[in-house]
């Protein structure tokens, strides 16, 4: 019986494999997998995984034909998954030896269905530790309950899926799957799925997990076109909450901080290819008549000038033609 799968996708990452791979060696155990995806990468990548299949205890590779993106990447780890838990790690993060024992016992005390981590973000040298942000720690809890103020940072705005760990249930129940082909903001869909319809889930001040930031061949790094599914990922947010029992309660949140992702790459606009950022501008501009209108008015009203101001300037922007999501 397989107790933990480790998802871990890599895509062109040979500078920082080594680092990761070393990391799970120092985690593995006879009943923990480490499922090995590899997203069609074109540099060394693919022979780092294919020595690490044979070096590594428990270690799974699979190939993809073809480059799918981080989301579609999970999926296929998801869907090899033989544990009675699983999680993620991405292929250029690693982990601090015995993290993963740590994590599994955490969950079996609880009972719950997923529990949520602190993690250390780094950037160069620089070291930072980033915390869920809800209080109570060790008690299990309803995942709605952790969803709102709408107006404060809440486990809804802490995506990492890799900052967790999670019952096969949820598999089984479909709320661990990605939105495929998702290559930006994949995370978001995902986490606000799981507060709105998991029965349980727990918080731990756990650190073990270390987030490289900064890297050039992230996405977050890069101002192509990929940047802009952040549009996508938010409108199944939307979408999707707006269905829930509780859309009137829920739907503050979710429309508020849509407008606040918007407002952010405006207000970094000039990192976008100029096609790019044209284009970002006139997708948010439809993004934002898309939204409930009332809602909307209210989120509006209840952030700071600058970004109102910068929002309600490009709700009055004529629709380009042919654009949308």
């Amino acid at each position: 019986m397989v107790k933990l799968s480790v998802i871990v996708p890599f895509y062109n990452v040979q500078q920082y494999a080594p680092d990761t791979l070393k990391s799970l060696r120092a985690n593995a155990r006879d009943d923990f997998e480490f499922i090995l995806v590899d997203d069609c990468s074109r540099d060394e990548t693919p022979d780092i995984l294919a020595r690490a299949e044979r070096e590594l205890p428990g270690a799974v590779h699979v190939r993809h034909e073809q480059n799918g993106g981080l989301a579609t990447a999970r999926n296929t780890g998801i869907d090899a998954a033989r544990g009675e838990y699983l999680t993620f790690l991405d292929g250029d993060d690693w982990l601090a030896p015995g993290y993963y024992e740590q994590l599994l016992a955490s969950i079996e005390e609880l009972g719950c269905d997923f529990v949520r981590t602190d993690h250390v973000q780094c950037t160069a040298r620089a070291r930072s530790v980033h915390r869920v942000p809800y209080g109570r720690r060790g008690v299990v809890l309803d995942p709605r309950e952790a969803i709102l103020p709408a107006d404060r940072s809440t486990s809804v705005d802490y995506a990492y899926a890799w900052a967790g760990i999670y019952h096969r249930r949820l598999a089984d129940r479909g709320l661990l799957h990605f939105t495929d082909g998702l290559r930006t903001a994949e995370d978001r869909p995902w986490i606000w799925k799981l507060h709105r319809e998991a029965e349980s889930f727990a918080t731990v001040g756990l650190l073990g997990v270390f987030y490289r930031r900064g890297v050039a061949s992230s996405l977050t790094q890069i101002g192509d076109v990929r940047q802009l599914d952040f549009i996508r990922a938010f409108d199944q947010v939307v979408s999707e909450t707006a269905e829930d029992r509780d859309a009137d309660k829920l739907l503050p949140k979710a429309v508020r901080t849509y407008c606040a992702i918007i407002s952010h790459h405006l207000g970094s606009i000039e990192r976008f290819e100029p096609p790019v950022a044209r284009k970002l501008k006139s997708m948010s501009a439809v993004a934002l008549r898309r939204m409930p209108q009332d809602v909307l008015d209210d989120a509006l009203d209840s952030m700071d000038i600058q970004r109102a101001t910068r929002l309600r300037r490009l709700r009055r922007r004529p629709a380009a033609a042919g654009v949308s999501a």
